[in-house]
C-alpha cells in the first residue's frame, strides 16, 4: 500500500500557496504575487466557506484541484518518481499514471487542507536550484509545540509560469519516497499494476 506522505503535508501545501519567489525579475515579481493572490483565495474560500466544507471530501477536493493543482507540474512528479521504468510506459499507460497519481496527491492534500489551524511558516530566501531554469524555496513549518519542519519547494519554470516539480520535507524527497515504492510495485506486478495500486488507493481514500 501507498502510504500518504508526512503530517507536514498539511503546512507544506499551506507554505507553497505564501511561499515568496526571487523578485531579481519582473516574472519572478509576477510569480509571487501570483502564488500570494492564491493563498489569499484559497485561505478566505477555506474560511468563509467551513461549515460547508467540513465533513464534505469532495467539495475540499474540488477546492485543491481548482486552486493548488496548477501550480503543480503533474506530468514531471509522475515521471520522475516512475523513473527509468517510464520509458517502458506506452502513452496511454503514462497518461493513466499521471492522472491516477494527480488524483492521489491532491486527495492527499485535501485531508491535510481541511485540517489547517493555523501553523506558522518561516520563510526564508530562494535560491537557485542545481539545474538552470529551477529555485528552491526553502520555508520551515511550526505547529503544535514541535520543532520546525524544514519544508523545500524545487520549482521550475513550465509554459512561463513557476511549478512544483519536488517537496523536500524534513530531508526527505517526495519524488525519491515514491520512486523506491513504485519501483517495488512495478517489478512484482509491472506498470498496469502500479496504476490500479494508484487507483485503489484514490478509491479508498
Amino acid at each position: 500500500m501507498i502510504p500518504t506522505l508526512l503530517a507536514a503535508w498539511m503546512a507544506a501545501v499551506l507554505a507553497l500557496l505564501t511561499a515568496g519567489l526571487p523578485a531579481t525579475a519582473a516574472a519572478d515579481t509576477a510569480a509571487e504575487k501570483l502564488v500570494r493572490r492564491t493563498a489569499e483565495d484559497t485561505l478566505r474560500t477555506l474560511e468563509n466557506r467551513r461549515d460547508q466544507l467540513d465533513g464534505n471530501p469532495s467539495a475540499i477536493y474540488d477546492l485543491v484541484g481548482n486552486k493548488l493543482a496548477p501550480h503543480f507540474d503533474f506530468e514531471l512528479i509522475t515521471r520522475s518518481a516512475v523513473g527509468r521504468d517510464w520509458r517502458n510506459a506506452s502513452a496511454a499507460q503514462r497518461r493513466q499514471l499521471v492522472s491516477a497519481f494527480r488524483a492521489l496527491l491532491i486527495s492527499t492534500y485535501a485531508k491535510s487542507l481541511a485540517k489547517y489551524s493555523g501553523e506558522e511558516v518561516v520563510y526564508k530566501p530562494a535560491r537557485a536550484g542545481t539545474r538552470d531554469g529551477t529555485v528552491v524555496v526553502p520555508t520551515a513549518v511550526t505547529g503544535s509545540g514541535g520543532p520546525p519542519i524544514p519544508i523545500d519547494y524545487r520549482m521550475h519554470k513550465e509554459d512561463g509560469s513557476w511549478k512544483v516539480y519536488d517537496l523536500v520535507i524534513d530531508n526527505v524527497s517526495m519524488i525519491s519516497s515514491y520512486r523506491g515504492q513504485f519501483r517495488t510495485i512495478i517489478g512484482r506486478s509491472g506498470i498496469d499494476g502500479l496504476i490500479q495500486e494508484l487507483e485503489a488507493k484514490v478509491a479508498g481514500a
